[in-house]
C-alpha cells in the first residue's frame, strides 16, 4: 500500500502545483471574511500563546488531561521554521501557519494518518495510558503496545498476522518508537478511518479527525477550537503528507484574514493540498 502511495506521489504533487486536487479543484481565491483574528504572537512556544482567536470567539475549555489540551501546548518550532521532509530536504510550496516540535525520523513513514496516530499515541504515552495504546493494521489486526512491551513482535506471512514472543519485556521512549514504526509500516488512512466514528462537525472538539480512507486517502488533525456566543466553531488543523514530513498547521487559503482558523463547512473543507467531505469528520 505504502508502495502505491510513492508511486502516485509524484503525480499528486504536480495537480498540487496547479490548485487541483483528487477531490476536485481548489479555489484559494481571498474570500471576504465575517471576522478576523490579532496579530500572531511570535514568539509564542505553542498554539496556544501563538495563535490567538477571531474576534467574539473564546478557546473551548479542555480539562488538563485531555486530549486537546495535549495539543494545544505542544510546543511549536520558532516562528517561520520551514516544513522538512524526512530527509532533511525543504517542502516546496509551503502552506503552513507553522511546524510542531515531532520528529519525523529518517524513513518515509510517517505520512499523514500515521503523524495522527503518533500524536493520539504520544498522548496516551504521556498521560501513563499505555494499555490504551492500540491500532487496527490494513488487515484488522489489532496491534496493542501492551502486547510490544512485553516483548511480543509482529510475525507477518502474507495476509496472516500473529504475536511472537522474541524480546525481553521493555518500555522507554525508544520501545515505543519502534512499535510505531510498525504501525506506520501497516496501517494508514483505510484502516484508521474505519477505527474511527463518524460525527457531526456542529460537534467538534480538539482531537477530532477529519479522514478520507483510500489509496491515496488523507487525514488531518483538529488541533484546537473555539467557539463564539451563539455556538459557532472554528478550528485549527495540522497534517504529515506524502512523502513523510513534518507535522504543521495548515494555513487557510480561503479565508486568509481568520487563517490558521477554519470554520464549520456548510459543504466541503477545502484545505490546501486536499477536499473532505463534511461527513469526512471522525473521533477517537
Amino acid at each position: 500500500m505504502r508502495l502505491m502511495f510513492l508511486l502516485l506521489a509524484g503525480a499528486i504533487f504536480g495537480w498540487f502545483v496547479f490548485g487541483i486536487t483528487n477531490r476536485g479543484v481548489f479555489d484559494n481565491a481571498n474570500v471576504a471574511s465575517r471576522f478576523s483574528v490579532a496579530v500572531k504572537d511570535k514568539s509564542g512556544k505553542n498554539l496556544e500563546t501563538r495563535f490567538p482567536v477571531p474576534d467574539g470567539y473564546k478557546r473551548v475549555n479542555q480539562d488538563l488531561q485531555s486530549f486537546g489540551y495535549f495539543l494545544r501546548r505542544f510546543s511549536l518550532q520558532a516562528d517561520g521554521a520551514p516544513v522538512r521532509y524526512y530527509d532533511g530536504q525543504i517542502k516546496g510550496g509551503q502552506v503552513h501557519e507553522a511546524v510542531f516540535n515531532l520528529s519525523v525520523g529518517t524513513k518515509n513513514l510517517q505520512q499523514c494518518a500515521d503523524a495522527v496516530m503518533r500524536m493520539r499515541a504520544e498522548y496516551l504515552y504521556a498521560q501513563n495510558r499505555k494499555s490504551e495504546i492500540h491500532f487496527h493494521l490494513t488487515n484488522g489486526f489489532d496491534m496493542a503496545y501492551s502486547k510490544w512491551m512485553e516483548g511480543y513482535r509482529l510475525e507477518v506471512k502474507g495476509n496472516s498476522t500473529q504475536w511472537v514472543k522474541s524480546k525481553e519485556a521493555r518500555d522507554t521512549h525508544e520501545t515505543f518508537m519502534e512499535y510505531m514504526e510498525v504501525v506506520f509500516n501497516y496501517a494508514g488512512t483505510l484502516s484508521l478511518s474505519k477505527e474511527l466514528k463518524k460525527k457531526n462537525p456542529s460537534n467538534i472538539v480538539p482531537g477530532d479527525v477529519w479522514i478520507y480512507g483510500g489509496s491515496p486517502g488523507h487525514a488531518v488533525l483538529v488541533v484546537d477550537v473555539a467557539e463564539n456566543a451563539s455556538g459557532e466553531s472554528v478550528f485549527m488543523i495540522a497534517q504529515s503528507y506524502m512523502p513523510a514530513q513534518e507535522m504543521h498547521i495548515l494555513k487557510n487559503l480561503n479565508e486568509p484574514g481568520i487563517s490558521p482558523w477554519y470554520r464549520i463547512p456548510e459543504g466541503q473543507l477545502q484545505t490546501p493540498e486536499w477536499t473532505f467531505e463534511q461527513d469526512e469528520l471522525k473521533a477517537w
